[in-house]
């Protein structure tokens, strides 16, 4: 009996000691939860933007407040060089682009459900996500969850249309082939990409990324939310493609969007990276920005 009260009196200072240790890590672990909290979001890395000079951009207002960036005729190189790229960006050759208006900023989802308020056009769709949603939907955050055609039908309302996809990387890149919108280093912060360095875990509100902006014009050609563009997806069709003003393959299975999105890492965020989906295709990273020809459909006004 004597050893009984013994082993129970064993079990119960072993017990105490192992609640008092859970205790502690509990404590540990809140408490470091408090901390992170009381940081709050990391802040994104500085970069100097001295330099930067964009007096010489001629930008067209919408009369919806929508501003375009003019992108200039000329020639700039498209693609990539063997060993820098994957095949269906090659080869690289110069090709002309015709100047065009581009969105200085991706379209919201402010904007996208203007557009399906008027047009009773379907909302948006996320089959996946694995947050809270309204984490990327709220109005000032770049629309997502549209389709190709979602997407082409906003820019049509709006009296626009989607660029190309030699016009879009045109605007990306500037003229002399530079693997991102601001050279051709790696620069993590530069960009709204994977991680939460940059200081956004999901997407940020357009034009959150100075550092990130084109030497045209605009932002976040390079992160935050992939872009549909006009063509359709064709692995070789660089090699085979005209050399001014080239609109895509005649037609294929899937649609090209471009630019890499908070979910991807630089090297699939390059300027010249393609990636290609069917057109009914909903996601929590892809989104759009609409281009225009020289002459405004719906009127605006140019500075």
């Amino acid at each position: 009996m004597k050893d009984k009260y013994i082993y129970a009196a064993v079990a119960f200072v072993f017990l105490a000691f192992l609640l008092m240790l859970v205790s502690f890590a509990f404590e540990a672990v809140m408490g470091k939860r408090s901390q992170v909290a009381k940081r709050g979001p990391k802040s994104p890395p500085q970069f100097d933007l001295s330099g930067q000079d964009f007096s010489g951009v001629k930008t067209l207002t919408m009369p919806d407040g929508s501003v375009l960036d003019l992108i200039p005729p000329g020639i700039f190189l498209r693609g990539s060089r063997p060993g820098e790229g994957d095949t269906d960006e090659m080869p690289q050759l110069p090709v002309y682009v015709s100047a065009f208006y581009i969105d200085q900023y991706e379209v919201t989802n402010g904007q996208y459900e203007q557009f399906t308020k008027a047009t009773k056009f379907p909302k948006p769709f996320i089959p996946f996500f694995e947050d809270e949603i309204t984490k990327i939907t709220t109005p000032a955050l770049p629309a997502v969850g549209v389709s190709w055609d979602g997407a082409a039908a906003f820019c049509k309302w709006a009296g626009k249309r989607l660029p190309t996809e030699a016009e879009w990387e045109k605007a990306a890149r500037w003229e002399d082939g530079r693997r991102w919108s601001w050279g051709n280093a790696d620069e993590v912060g530069r960009a709204n990409l994977a991680g939460e360095d940059d200081g956004f875990k999901y997407s940020a509100p357009p034009g959150s990324f100075p550092a990130s902006r084109s030497l045209y014009g605009p932002y976040d050609m390079i992160g935050n939310v992939n872009e549909w563009v006009a063509d359709w997806y064709e692995e070789d069709y660089y090699g085979k493609a005209p050399q001014k003003d080239p609109k895509g393959a005649e037609k294929s299975r899937n649609k090209v969007f471009r630019g890499g999105s908070w979910n991807d890492m630089g090297l699939n965020a390059r300027a010249a990276k393609r990636f290609a989906a069917v057109p009914h295709r909903t996601d929590a990273i892809i989104g759009f920005r609409c281009a225009m020809d020289l002459e405004p459909k719906e009127g605006g006004s140019a500075d």
